[in-house]
């Protein structure tokens, strides 16, 4: 009974904590652009990344 009384409210402030990070995130923009990433994936880039051409 003693380990209730511990594990209830660790329990409520890792939902809590958790909460507030999905909030946190909400407020940053995380979830803004759902099918950008899955997009971005499909598309071909073949410039080279230096853009320098030493060989």
């Amino acid at each position: 009974m003693n380990g209730l009384m511990i594990l209830i409210p660790v329990a409520l402030a890792l939902g809590l904590a958790g909460l507030a990070v999905f909030f946190w995130t909400l407020r940053h923009g995380q979830y803004d652009d759902l099918d950008g990433a899955a997009v971005r994936i499909l598309i071909d880039d073949d410039t080279p990344l230096g853009g320098d051409d030493a060989g």
